[in-house]
């Protein structure tokens, strides 16, 4: 369950970090932002659901059980806490607090570290290394950064 929640929270802030990059890069006013933003990671969600229900159809050969489909659910609902500051930030932008562009500059630093956490959370308990564990976080943070390096070049 563990593995699975933060397998979920790093697909949700990779995809919230392409949405508010492609976002910057289109002007997008601050209630278009949230809503786009809403949308594009409750349709992630929803598809990793239902990758989820198909892949222990595929494995098990027969239907989750009520007590698995809540435990997915569960892991579900959980990804939608990495995007709890860009959402109160992008808020903020509409409620007049400071301008779109910066809240959304500041979210994707937000996600950029959030990846890292996420890192951190899973090599932890590792039995390795600092250094490896360390290069494990690097890598993480390499690969966020070309995931903005990328969407910024496609914008």
């Amino acid at each position: 369950m563990r593995a699975a929640r933060l397998k979920e929270r790093v697909y949700i802030t990779f995809t919230a970090l392409a949405v508010v990059l492609a976002l910057r890069s289109h002007h997008a006013t601050a209630e278009h932002a949230g809503y786009t933003l809403l949308i594009a990671a409750a349709g992630t969600l929803l598809a990793v659901f239902v990758a989820d229900v198909v892949s222990h159809i595929a494995v098990h050969a027969v239907l989750p059980t009520r007590t698995e489909l809540r435990g997915m659910l569960h892991v579900i609902r959980g990804g939608f806490g990495a995007l709890v500051v860009p959402f109160v930030l992008i808020g903020l932008a509409a409620a007049g607090a400071w301008p779109i562009d910066r809240a959304l500059r500041v979210s994707t630093t937000v996600l950029l570290v959030s990846l890292i956490v996420i890192g951190y959370l899973a090599v932890r308990r590792v039995r390795l290394p600092i250094q490896q564990k360390l290069i494990v976080l690097f890598a993480e943070f390499v690969l966020g950064a070309a995931v903005v390096g990328l969407e910024l070049l496609a914008h």
